[in-house]
């Protein structure tokens, strides 16, 4: 039952399966002192009643216990019969519970009851674990205090040998840590709250240290051993397209991103990048230059974009800048007709094509490469590490990697998710775009918000109104949204406007041609989903309305906020809510009315939600750490990681003696490792 419930497979599993609280039960209180600040008690007394009382629903058991200082109530609601039974009148009992206060009067509901002895006289000499449990567990009698028994006999039959050390001793000494075995001991059955903490301190450290250590060696072993294609020149494609075709000049931070990959793409050794930027910062035109410069030394370049409407939207952007340059670009989705599908396969595997731009459809068997040097992942968290891997086997020296990111990452939750790559951050945006003025309404200011449209569309502007999706009510949703389209159509009726609409239950053909009605100017009004989170670029849209905005997320709503923005233009943004919001909802609304900057608004998320929620953190389930949390975590987060840069730069292979420890830790660990990378 614990291999199917929890997943405990070894006496490691369980050592391993952390209590969620402690109950102290190291004294016993006196009846007569328990007051209403009192939250846990344990008494001792004799019982000096047990009657079941009421009839049907009011069935309960009611007993008192008393003491030489006075008496309280216990009654129980369930299992009434059988409790009774257990129950002697006369006989002393050792009681613990939540306590609470019925007519002034202190009072013990389902409290924890067992016969008192010489033994537990004194209450416990540690505080008592409470495990997460489950209900199959409970009824086959193993709830939580039964898995603590487990536990407690574990701990009874092992040692300090069988727990070795696994950290270096000048990490022990420099950070004051207990040993690992007396780490385990405090963390189940801590004598105080003192060495509990100790505990917990001691082992959050170990948890983040192996983690990055992990992430760290795949890097280390990468820029020591894996050998990549080497971009010597820079010839006359990039020359051409920055002097000619650049629509605009290069922020610092562009600049200073392509100098880290050139550095990279000269080296010798095989480039993998995380770029994250936030919306509209330049991304594309960083990644355009790079594949001009693979191109220049003879090398094929792909970019995998999630979606078809993303992957399009590269195609067509990518295109319209580089006019009349010699270069070949394709694309291949799912949706590629099968004649063209065979054209652009047989073009790429004969090196004709010079940038592949796709979907997922780009990584299959069948698109072969004649000499594939740089490869672009755009919106990492939509893709697995299985998925990039596959780009790293298309040709015999694997590509260079660029990952890019629209949503900012929060440096500790970078550190921890992306150790395995190198980061580069573009926090700038280009010359002569406008904050965009963001601005919270209630239901009540509907007329004023499409009065607010008419007059941007008077002026020749255009604007998005976002409706939520989401799956487990997706056909409310859809209804509030043809609800939606209609209100909206009547406050902007033909002939004078124009409103068109996409959702995810469209054919693609339609939501296409709907899309580039209003990327034409053709529609002044989209209605949509979030389906044009990603992909839609419209520089004469001025207002993004959001409607229910208290249904987003705040990564959701920044990301939607992007889509507006992106000409010389003022642009609004108008989050529209309801009038009864909760304090979370409300906390995201004042963080988006504050600020344009995303990467504010991630450490803002990382704080509302935790790190598990964040899209695109999973890395193979790094972050699924049993105590450590990264938000509440920075300091020990930056310690870690700290320690594990300064043993890769001077020690890689764990050689020195101080590293040994480490080395048969990670032997131990293999299947839970890189090892085979390393060793």
């Amino acid at each position: 039952m614990l291999r199917k419930e929890l997943k405990i497979f070894t006496f490691n599993d369980l050592l391993n399966y952390f209590p969620f609280r402690h109950v102290d039960k190291t004294k016993v209180d006196k009846i007569g002192e328990l007051n209403y600040q009192t939250e846990y008690a344990q008494v001792a007394g004799k019982l000096i009643d047990c009657e079941i009382v009421g009839e049907k629903q009011g069935r309960r058991l009611v007993a008192h216990l008393k003491d030489d200082s006075g008496e309280i109530e216990m009654v129980w609601f369930q299992g009434i019969n059988w409790i009774q039974k257990a129950l002697q009148v006369g006989q002393h009992y050792l009681v613990f519970g939540k306590l609470g206060f019925f007519m002034n009067k202190a009072q013990f509901s389902h409290p924890e009851i067992e016969t008192y002895t010489k033994e537990n006289a004194t209450g416990k000499s540690f505080l008592e674990p409470i495990y997460p449990s489950t209900e199959k567990l409970k009824i086959k009698g193993l709830n939580g205090r039964a898995i603590g028994k487990l536990t407690y006999h574990l701990l009874q039959l092992i040692s300090e040998k069988d727990v070795p050390e696994n950290l270096p001793q000048s990490i022990l000494t420099k950070y004051k840590f207990i040993c690992r075995y007396d780490a385990y001991r405090h963390i189940h059955f801590p004598a105080t709250e003192k060495h509990f903490l100790h505990a917990l301190r001691r082992l959050k450290f170990e948890e983040l240290f192996f983690a990055q250590l992990r992430l760290g060696l795949i890097k280390s072993t990468r820029h020591r051993y894996s050998k990549g294609q080497s971009f010597e020149k820079v010839g006359n494609l990039f020359t051409t397209f920055y002097e000619k075709h650049l629509p605009f000049a290069l922020t610092n931070a562009q600049k200073r991103v392509l100098k880290e990959i050139r550095k990279d793409v000269g080296s010798g050794k095989q480039m993998n990048r995380l770029l994250q930027g936030d919306v509209g910062s330049g991304k594309t035109i960083v990644a355009l230059l790079m594949m001009l410069i693979a191109a220049d030394n003879d090398f094929q370049s792909v970019l995998m974009a999630p979606t078809e409407i993303l992957a399009q939207q590269h195609f067509n952007s990518i295109t319209e800048l580089i006019g009349d340059l010699p270069i070949c670009v394709k694309l291949l989705t799912g949706s590629s007709k099968t004649k063209e599908r065979r054209e652009v396969l047989q073009l790429t595997e004969t090196g004709k094509v010079t940038i592949l731009i796709g979907t997922h459809a780009v990584i299959e068997d069948k698109v072969v490469f004649k000499n594939l040097g740089f490869a672009v992942i755009d919106e990492q968290h939509k893709f697995g590490v299985a998925q990039r891997a596959l780009l790293w086997k298309k040709n015999n020296i694997p590509p260079h990697v660029l990952v890019m990111t629209a949503t900012p990452i929060p440096r500790t939750l970078a550190l921890t998710a992306y150790g395995d790559l190198d980061y580069s951050v573009m926090d700038e945006l280009p010359p002569g775009r406008k904050a965009i003025k963001t601005v919270h309404r209630f239901e009540n200011n509907r007329p004023n918000v499409m009065d607010f449209i008419k007059e941007e569309i008077a002026k020749g502007r255009q604007a998005y109104i976002i409706y939520p999706l989401i799956e487990e009510s997706s056909k409310l949703d859809y209804e509030n949204l043809m609800k939606g389209y209609e209100e909206v159509k009547s406050f902007f009726p033909e002939p004078n406007y124009w409103v068109s609409m996409v959702h995810g239950k469209m054919k693609s053909d339609q939501k296409e041609t709907n899309m580039q009605r209003f990327v034409i100017n053709d529609t002044q009004i989209m209605v949509s989903t979030t389906v044009i989170e990603v992909g839609v670029n419209v520089p004469n849209a001025s207002v993004m309305v959001i409607e229910s905005a208290e249904k987003f997320g705040l990564s959701q709503l920044h990301q939607l906020r992007g889509r507006v923005g992106r000409g010389a233009e003022q642009s609004f943004c108008i989050l529209l809510t309801g009038s009864k919001i909760s304090k979370d909802a409300a906390e995201r609304l004042k963080i988006m009315v504050a600020t344009n900057d995303g990467f504010k608004i991630a450490e803002k998320d990382l704080e509302i939600r935790g790190p598990g929620d964040i899209e695109g953190t999973q890395q193979s389930g790094l972050l699924n750490f049993r105590l450590a949390n990264i938000v509440q975590d920075k300091v020990i987060v930056d310690a870690a990681k700290e320690q594990v840069d300064s043993i890769l730069d001077t020690d890689p292979d764990f050689t020195l003696a101080e590293n040994l420890r480490i080395k048969n830790y990670l032997y131990l660990q293999k299947g839970k490792t890189i090892w085979s990378k390393i060793s």
